[in-house]
């Protein structure tokens, strides 16, 4: 680390989480490229946390030459990397749902009251699908292995 911290009690190897508003402000405005590492890398680990926020409250006072446009990059990036993450595990535990009821695509779409085109694009994560619409997949696959189970 280049960048000394003055009037804190964390040292700048300390995890960033850590680190109060002031050493992170100092670390963006005085920072070089190896200084910014750490913050990255929790950035990417927490897209939406608490060091993100101050990241961007941070920016949101002041232009910082170099370093406010990567910030901004790398929370987006990172934010996008998370949903994309989230969609996919979605569109898993839809796959799973359909192949754990015992039914076909098109029988399971009618049972959760959506039509077989829409179930696969849930299925395929190019739509995701409302938190009712998930809750009542996942509820009807759970009824029916327990139906199938019992008898």
């Amino acid at each position: 680390m280049t960048v000394a911290f003055r009037n804190v009690d964390v040292a700048p190897g300390d995890a960033v989480s850590t680190w109060p508003y002031e050493a992170l402000a100092t670390v963006l405005e005085r920072g070089l490229v190896p200084d910014w590492r750490p913050v990255l890398a929790e950035l990417r680990r927490e897209p939406w946390g608490p060091v993100s926020r101050r990241v961007e409250r941070i920016l949101s006072y002041e232009e910082l030459p170099g370093a406010s446009p990567l910030f901004r990059r790398a929370i987006a990036q990172s934010r996008q990397a998370a949903d994309d993450r989230d969609r996919d595990e979605v569109a898993r535990r839809i796959t799973r749902a359909i192949g754990d009821s015992g039914l076909s695509a098109s029988r399971f779409a009618e049972q959760i009251g959506t039509s077989a085109s829409r179930l696969s694009t849930y299925a395929t994560g190019r739509v995701t699908p409302s938190a009712a619409m998930l809750l009542r997949i996942e509820r009807c696959s759970f009824e029916l292995q327990n139906r199938s189970a019992a008898g």
